[in-house]
């Protein structure tokens, strides 16, 4: 469940001769230390950007910093839901959001500094000639710079990767990364209502759903970093899910004979 933003309506009025209207997204819970000089440093990178703030009713009181943000910057929205209800449908929630203000373009990162945000601008240098671009860790000039990437996690970052391209048929490289850009007229043909995935593994269905529709697909170089204050919320049982869905969306893969669109709601749940 979620309220209507809080935010300043005057703040996305179109003005003349801009740049492409741009929102960057971040979803949070718990992240209170993070998110104030995050969303300075989004600023810095994307000076014309609006920021969304999705926050499942954090109880360190990121939702607070969120609207106290909102009172001093213009341009910073925020959203409080009821509970942590998951990093997909808060996903969902900010492009819907995008779609029914009429950005050109959506931007996600991670509300903990793993995804840097000078890396803003290379995503949307490529916007020019694709609907998606990844912040990738697995092309050339990307990787992982984090003491808390062991050997193990690394290999299991990589095998999730390539099991997603393989049964789902990307061209893309980093699946599970949520340091992405989208172009929002391409969202809209999407059954946003139709995804099922409520955790992590939303990253690899919203791809698949995307290249489905004609998504021109695009990669630029990031270099993924340590978190700066806070836990990660990730978790062996989030992995587990995450297989289980890509499985599904590959079996049912040769089946499907036309796009998912938002007359399809055949879409795999998580």
């Amino acid at each position: 469940m979620s309220t209507e933003p809080n935010t300043r309506p005057a703040d996305l009025a179109p003005a003349p001769d801009r740049p492409p209207r741009l929102v960057v997204s971040l979803c949070t819970y718990n992240e209170a230390e993070n998110l104030d000089p995050l969303v300075r440093a989004v600023r810095k990178y994307a000076p014309h950007a609006d920021v969304l703030v999705i926050d499942d009713n954090s109880p360190d009181g990121t939702g607070r910093v969120a609207d106290r943000l909102v009172a001093e910057m213009p341009g910073v929205h925020v959203i409080h839901r009821a509970g942590k209800l998951g990093l997909g449908t808060a996903a969902v929630e900010s492009m819907k959001f995008a779609v029914r203000h009429g950005y050109d373009y959506i931007l996600n990162l991670d509300a903990d500094f793993s995804h840097p945000p000078r890396f803003i601008p290379d995503l949307l240098a490529g916007m020019g000639e694709h609907d998606v671009m990844i912040g990738s860790r697995y092309v050339p000039g990307g990787g992982i710079d984090s003491a808390m990437y062991d050997a193990k996690r690394k290999l299991m970052s990589w095998g999730i990767n390539t099991y997603a391209r393989l049964l789902l048929g990307l061209p893309s490289k980093d699946n599970s990364g949520s340091f992405r850009c989208y172009r929002v007229s391409r969202l809209a043909e999407l059954d946003l209502d139709g995804i099922k995935s409520r955790g992590y593994s939303f990253l690899e269905e919203v791809l698949y759903l995307c290249r489905r529709v004609g998504c021109r697909i695009g990669e630029t170089p990031i270099v993924f970093e340590d978190r700066r204050a806070g836990a990660s919320k990730i978790n062996t049982a989030e992995v587990v899910r995450a297989l289980e869905v890509i499985a599904r969306l590959g079996i049912s893969r040769p089946f499907r004979r036309r796009p998912a669109t938002r007359n399809d709601r055949s879409a795999v749940r998580a």
